[in-house]
């Protein structure tokens, strides 16, 4: 990192989530603590906080009146604070919550030069039918399959036609799991819940397939990358001087895992015996289920040549055996 990221002040949305106090995690770790928060702390997503250096925390609202007159105190502008939900049925609040205020930051932190990094979203690739390469020109033909998705696609859309993807980053973060993710509830990855399952019945349940053409159950595949990875690969774009690198970067491993492989993972952390059970999908994830994902990580490795990431297996042993098993957050 470079020095000359904290003689400024950088700000944090969604801050006290999972993804954001993850990177705040990293980045206190290598010296830096000139940080304001923006978030609420509800869901206990406080505890994700508690050890952590920061100057300040704000509630969103607050953040625009915040903003006012401080152009020249702040460095950089992390935008991870968004509804993650891909069942969240309320279409008005994705839309003014992923895309809006998206929008208005860009437009506070592009024309005073602070560096700008936004979370966009895997599920913006839909069924994958496009691929799932990081490219510009190909965002057009893109069809998110849910909600949640469409709003995030429509900034990335919004930003590209305004020529603000050749000054920010947007960050395409596939199936992140990891701790600080215990107040996701519905929504936080799968080893959290199989854990759970573990514990009551010894048995792990997967969603059949909805495919079986194409995928055996439990073969539907997916890109899993340890929540600590992905805020390492958050950091290596943040000390990147502005406007030198800029666009869209996928964040994962370029590998995909099955379901049953990553279960087979877990029983392995806990020296148990496999045990595997197939439920159908509930309705409402059968028309917006991607059953394969697999970032194309070319144009990341191009522009950071060392990249070194966890393996699966090790990532879920560090997950359950460090955090899940003794409630601890990272």
């Amino acid at each position: 990192m470079k020095p000359s990221i904290q003689e400024k002040m950088i700000i944090i949305t969604g801050a006290s989530g999972f993804i954001g106090s993850c990177v705040l995690r990293y980045l206190n770790d290598k010296g830096y603590s000139s940080f304001l928060l923006v978030d609420d702390l509800k869901n206990c997503k406080w505890k994700n906080l508690v050890g952590k250096k920061f100057i300040d925390i704000i509630p969103k609202e607050e953040l625009f009146k915040f903003l006012e007159g401080r152009e020249n105190e702040i460095e950089a502008i992390i935008h991870l604070g968004a509804c993650s939900s891909t069942i969240c049925s309320d279409e008005n609040y994705l839309f003014e919550n992923n895309y809006r205020f998206s929008k208005k930051l860009a437009e506070y932190a592009v024309p005073n030069n602070i560096r700008f990094i936004y979370a966009s979203s895997a599920a913006t690739y839909g069924n994958g039918d496009q691929g799932f390469v990081d490219d510009e020109n190909n965002l057009e033909k893109l069809k998110p399959i849910n909600m949640y998705a469409y709003s995030k696609h429509l900034f990335d859309l919004w930003a590209k036609r305004n020529g603000y993807l050749d000054k920010i980053v947007g960050l395409k973060y596939f199936n992140v799991f990891g701790p600080n993710e215990y107040h996701k509830g519905p929504m936080a990855s799968m080893i959290l819940k199989m854990l759970t399952k573990i514990k009551k019945d010894g048995s792990i349940s997967l969603f059949e397939s909805n495919d079986l053409k194409n995928f055996k159950n439990g073969e539907q595949k997916r890109d899993f990358i340890y929540v600590k990875d992905a805020a390492y690969m958050t950091a290596l774009l943040l000390e990147k001087p502005y406007n030198d690198v800029c666009g869209i970067f996928n964040i994962g491993t370029g590998n995909a895992s099955t379901w049953n492989e990553l279960a087979l993972a877990l029983f392995k952390s806990l020296n148990m015996k496999p045990n595997i059970e197939y439920v159908p999908m509930p309705n409402e994830l059968v028309g917006q289920y991607q059953n394969y994902t697999q970032a194309d990580m070319t144009k990341y490795k191009k522009t950071f040549k060392s990249l070194k990431l966890t393996n699966i297996q090790d990532a879920v042993k560090d997950y359950v055996q460090n955090y899940l098993l003794i409630d601890k957050r990272w």
